[in-house]
């Protein structure tokens, strides 16, 4: 795999073309669990998973799938991806299964993974599916994650709180409490605080692209004031 290839998908799926930040795709779910920052990670590793097993398996068929079928065949494909997610979810981590409740099986529907299917994986060898897969899926977890925990920390003061519920009783001392007990804006925890929360998230991707270019830009006039 040509390196420059793999930065390029890299760079897509962290920054250039988050699913998140940019595509402003997946938003049922990550409007709606990201209310700590552990539900945002064990959101954010469901969808990490699903996209590098639908890519693989999409990939790897790729050539053997009819077109008038393969929009089904991906879906089917999908489907029985998250499946094994819900259930495991379900065997293992019961009690962060039922504070995700449905928008585990949600990822279904979850655009960003048929679109990477349809897009990426289903032209492109097994390799370089596997890395989108992950870029894709870390990209979009990652805002999971900082949502969730700016959500959590506005809201309850605390970060990763129940840690215990994804990684077991070991982690309960991973809770930082950063602001007095009983302190917290409630509005962050509610729905409009999600949407605000991700207005400001892609307000300062916008701010940190478009700055070199104005600093650029003043700095070529302040360049032709001194020549003139």
């Amino acid at each position: 795999m040509d390196p420059t290839f793999r930065n390029l998908i890299w760079r897509q799926g962290l920054w250039q073309n988050n699913p998140g930040l940019v595509q402003l795709l997946g938003l049922c779910p990550l409007l709606a669990v990201t209310t700590t920052a552990v539900n945002g990670l064990g959101l954010g590793l469901a969808t990490i998973f699903v996209l590098v097993c639908s890519n693989l398996a999409v990939s790897l068929l790729r050539s053997t799938l009819q077109p008038e079928v393969r929009i089904p065949a991906f879906v089917l494909i999908i489907a029985t991806t998250v499946t094994v997610v819900d259930l495991s979810l379900q065997a293992w981590w019961h009690d962060l299964s039922r504070t995700l409740g449905i928008f585990v099986p949600l990822i279904v529907t979850n655009c960003t993974i048929l679109a990477r299917a349809e897009a990426f994986a289903s032209r492109q060898p097994p390799i370089s599916a596997l890395h989108d897969g992950l870029a894709q899926g870390i990209g979009f977890a990652l805002v999971l994650i900082a949502l969730g925990a700016g959500r959590e920390l506005i809201g309850q003061g605390t970060v990763f709180a129940d840690a215990d519920l994804l990684l077991g009783p070991w982690a309960e001392g991973l809770t930082l409490q950063l602001m007095p007990e009983g302190w917290g804006l409630l509005l962050a925890m509610l729905p409009p605080g999600a949407f605000i929360g991700l207005g400001l998230m892609v307000a300062l991707r916008q701010y940190l692209i478009q700055r070199p270019a104005a600093v650029n830009i003043t700095d070529e006039m302040d360049t032709q004031t001194a020549r003139a």
